[in-house]
């Protein structure tokens, strides 16, 4: 044990900082150090599923010493259920970084509720920014898009190279026979739980059952590709974040959403993720997978894309309005519906 039993009323939340003990002795056991101190923690923006903890800290070691940064991830006290622990979100990150795509590299699984009262998992801790809104619109990047560009694309490739034969990745659901058409029935039972009606969403969800494509051999999918979703210090990619929706399907579903106008931040303009242009990113991914979109394959899962997050927008903005969850950004975000419903217009031919 790294620290006294608590009490089980105890161990169900555990702020990090009073946490800073217990944490120091299971990093001092992980890397067999005389010392580790922990001299500050701080949470990282975002995560209202997972929360990410910066842990500074000083270690020890004879007379060597030396500063060291990690990033703690556990579950959020309000999060919902989700299909993921931690132990699992651990084995997808290792098995993607040994698959040579840039993440943060995991480190130490810790299952002892006596930590901090919950699974976690310590990581490295990347330099960089995640801003969508920064990276889209930072002058000094304009020299190095296209071949951050080019190198999204080729991690986003090597992600693909891992299929469902993985011995470590077991856990995970096996593919369904058929993924597109699962994906269509379960957004539509999400719409159909809702108060109102939608008629833009139906009818996209209609257009990709008639316009289906022949799918592809399932691999491992991220399904939060996006800009936002990695970091990039002095222009090149540092690595891939947020690993929870990992699943296996149709590796287009990374590539739309990963290009849909939704995700482009400041500039629409720019199909790579409103980083730069959609020729780079291709060359990446073609060249580690040997394999090229077709525009209409593409065009496909940009509007899937749309769908999706249309109906995440519709769930997030009615837990506000009902008082599930009160909260500015939920009720902000169902205000980008009509945008959303736009591109599907546009996207299937109709009439925006």
């Amino acid at each position: 044990m790294y620290s006294k039993a608590l009490p089980e009323s105890e161990l169900a939340r555990i702020d990090i900082p009073d946490a800073h003990p217990a944490l120091a002795g299971f990093l001092r056991e992980r890397l067999g150090y005389e010392e580790v101190r922990i001299e500050r923690s701080e949470r990282l923006s975002g995560g209202a599923i997972q929360e990410n903890w910066l842990l500074s800290a000083r270690v020890r070691n004879g007379s060597w010493q030396a500063e060291r940064r990690w990033v703690l991830r556990t579950d959020a006290p309000s999060s919902v259920a989700v299909s993921m622990s931690r132990e699992q979100e651990f084995a997808v990150l290792s098995a993607v970084h040994q698959a040579g795509v840039k993440v943060p590299r995991p480190l130490w699984l810790c299952r002892d509720p006596a930590v901090i009262g919950g699974d976690f998992f310590v990581m490295q801790a990347l330099g960089g920014s995640a801003s969508g809104h920064r990276l889209t619109t930072d002058r000094e990047l304009e020299p190095a898009r296209a071949g951050l560009c080019r190198e999204l694309g080729s991690n986003l490739a090597m992600l693909h190279r891992i299929t469902p034969a993985h011995p470590n990745l077991g856990f995970l659901p096996a593919p369904v026979a058929d993924p597109l058409q699962a994906s269509i029935d379960q957004y539509r039972q999400y719409l159909d739980a809702l108060p109102g009606s939608h008629p833009v969403i139906e009818w996209g969800l209609r257009w990709c059952e008639l316009n289906r494509p022949e799918p592809l051999p399932a691999k491992l999918l991220h399904r939060d590709f996006r800009t936002g979703n990695y970091m990039v210090e002095d222009g090149r990619l540092s690595g891939v974040l947020d690993w929870e929706f990992t699943g296996w399907g149709d590796p287009r579903e990374d590539l739309g959403w990963f290009t849909a106008r939704c995700w482009r931040f400041a500039r629409p303009d720019r199909e790579a993720g409103g980083m730069g242009e959609l020729a780079d990113f291709l060359d990446g991914y073609q060249d580690f997978s040997g394999y090229r979109p077709s525009s209409e394959e593409l065009r496909f899962w940009q509007l899937l894309a749309h769908l999706r997050w249309a109906v995440v927008a519709l769930q997030q903005a009615q837990r506000h309005l009902s008082g599930q969850q009160r909260s500015l950004e939920l009720a902000l975000t169902g205000c980008m519906v009509p945008e959303l419903e736009h591109e599907i217009l546009a996207l299937s031919g109709g009439k925006p």
